[in-house]
């Protein structure tokens, strides 16, 4: 893993780059572009992100990648999400989603951007990417204007989730099979997520999705858009021709309980075997112990500490470690420990990729999560190379 700092100081933005290159192998790219909360204004930020973009998409490192995905976490969605969204869509031309989780130095806004080279980005009816008998989707989507009837976060749940069925269906693919990822995001959390928790649940089971089957690897966390009525986004990561046994669960057992004995239904994270690369995705994770309870209530740095050692006995499980790390999204419920958590991430990930947002975390007691994804360099000649 390699990674990069690139920073453009006329316009007070500063890039983090992971960079994944095997040798005469496809490419890949985490990147966290930061704006420099001492811009004061939306537009003069929105402004230097644009610009500074369009440098990144041209410099040497990045010239033969592709935008593949995009997330920007915004500070005011009512305010910003409308004109950011329209611009980064027509300028990186992939799916976009746009959240409100206010980045926590300050600024108003934050990207995270993976991009990825061989491929180019196409459309039937959703934006795809492919190479080598590989379709990736992202995909982004809440429930618009149609919320005014049974507008509540179970029925809006379940609607996405069948919308979303219903849209694999058409491209021959399934839930169970081929998404392998998803990200739930809740307007006012600790009031709308239980209802979350139940439609998936009951969706899931429908579906074939059990505690005897697997589930998939997840965040579920506060967010929002701009329409006050919406209260839950889906965005989702789905792969399409993967062969049976190139995605494995993660448990970490002796770390963490099964998501299922406390109610919820996700996998705490998952591996996908390529010929060439094992690629990690680690679900949210917070301060919990095996038996499903918080651990360290109250004491923020005690949590992130108990929140690494989970995340590491996840990557151990995928033979991983923390330098194979591509990116971090850390998630604070209290704005007002930003400064520690901040402090404590700079001196144990000095150069990975990362963000650290106002997000509350589905459960009161904790007061950070964090998710990530890892790369690692393997040699698996039973199954094609990204």
């Amino acid at each position: 893993m390699t990674y990069l700092v690139k920073k453009f100081l006329d316009l007070n933005v500063v890039a983090e780059i992971a960079v994944f290159e095997p040798v005469d192998k496809v490419h890949e790219f985490q990147v966290m572009v930061h704006v420099d909360a001492a811009m004061m204004t939306f537009q003069e930020q929105l402004d230097a992100l644009q610009v500074s973009l369009h440098s990144l998409l041209a410099d040497d490192v990045l010239r033969d990648a592709v935008p593949v995905f995009a997330h920007c976490f915004m500070s005011d969605v009512a305010n910003q999400q409308e004109e950011v969204s329209l611009i980064l869509s027509k300028q990186l031309n992939c799916t976009v989603s746009c959240v409100k989780q206010p980045p926590l130095d300050g600024s108003k806004l934050a990207l995270w951007l993976q991009l990825q080279t061989g491929v180019k980005a196409e459309n039937d009816g959703l934006i795809f990417f492919e190479h080598n008998g590989y379709r990736q989707y992202f995909t982004t989507a809440d429930c618009g204007e149609r919320t005014t009837e049974k507008g509540n976060s179970y029925f809006q749940t379940k609607e996405l989730l069948e919308n979303y069925q219903e849209q694999l269906g058409e491209r021959g693919c399934t839930l169970a099979r081929d998404c392998v990822r998803t990200w739930f995001f809740v307007r006012d959390v600790d009031l709308n997520y239980q209802g979350v928790v139940d439609a998936r649940r009951e969706n899931f089971e429908l579906n074939g999705l059990t505690n005897k089957t697997h589930y998939i690897a997840s965040t579920g966390i506060e967010g929002c858009v701009s329409n006050p009525n919406v209260k839950v986004i889906l965005n989702t990561h789905l792969i399409k021709g993967l062969d049976d046994g190139q995605i494995q669960f993660l448990y970490a057992k002796e770390n963490l309980n099964p998501t299922y004995e406390y109610g919820v239904t996700f996998e705490r994270g998952v591996f996908i075997d390529f010929g060439d690369r094992r690629k990690v995705y680690i679900s949210g994770t917070a301060s919990i112990d095996n038996k499903g309870l918080i651990v360290h209530p109250g004491d923020i740095e005690k949590q992130v500490y108990r929140m690494w050692e989970n995340v590491t006995a996840l990557l151990d499980e995928a033979d991983c470690a923390f330098d194979d790390l591509m990116q971090i999204i850390v998630y604070l419920r209290d704005m007002a420990d930003y400064k520690l958590v901040n402090k404590l991430f700079d001196q144990k990930f000095p150069t990975v990729p990362k963000v650290i947002v106002l997000a509350p975390i589905c459960r009161p007691g904790w007061l950070v999560e964090m998710e990530c994804i890892a790369s690692k360099a393997l040699c698996n000649p039973q199954y094609r190379d990204l």
